[in-house]
């Protein structure tokens, strides 16, 4: 485990790479393979959106034929929240955001780099989705949790654990932005 010493004022800091924080090989690649699995959920979700590929999203309501991915969930929506998500993100402004997110997060996850951004706008977009059905509210298999929860936590363990410096471009990333939020 990594431990952090005073340093002198105006002196720069030493850039912390995985293997200080997690010092097993195995356990590096499991967190790795966590990382890439979770980023291709979110690539995933893009492309099949975008293209209508007929998994989630049929070829008619594919972003490029004039499609609406975000208005399409949030129209859906029920419960106590529903009414707030769908005045604000009914509209093509939520679709662009949707799809950024879902690219950036997707892309940041797979290479390895920007995981703390990834992580917090990741894990933003999984508590409005899940607050757009509520378990308790909608009914479910669980009362409390969804794969929502799932999914936010890999991507805070990923960014936490610097798992992109395994199977990734983490450690170059590291080595231009050091410990930053962009890390």
């Amino acid at each position: 485990m990594s431990t952090t010493t005073a340093r002198p004022a105006g002196t720069m800091s030493t850039t912390v790479f995985q293997e200080e924080i997690v010092t097993r090989p195995g356990a590096r690649y499991a967190l790795a393979f966590g990382r890439i699995v979770i980023g291709w959920i979110f690539l995933w979700a893009f492309v099949d959106k975008l293209f209508g590929l007929g998994y989630a999203t049929p070829a008619e309501r594919a972003w490029l034929n004039g499609g609406t991915p975000a208005q399409g969930y949030i129209g859906g929506a029920e419960g106590p929240f529903a009414g707030f998500f769908q005045s604000v993100f009914q509209n093509s402004f939520g679709d662009i955001l949707f799809m950024v997110g879902l690219l950036g997060i997707g892309l940041a996850m797979i290479l390895g780099i920007g995981l703390k951004v990834a992580a917090v706008s990741g894990t933003l977009l999984m508590i409005f989705m899940w607050m757009t059905q509520i378990p308790w509210v909608i009914g479910g298999n669980n009362p409390v949790t969804t794969s929502h929860w799932v999914e936010a936590a890999l991507l805070i363990i990923a960014a936490t654990t610097l798992a992109g410096d395994t199977a990734g471009l983490g450690k170059r990333w590291g080595g231009i932005v050091g410990n930053s939020w962009l890390r």
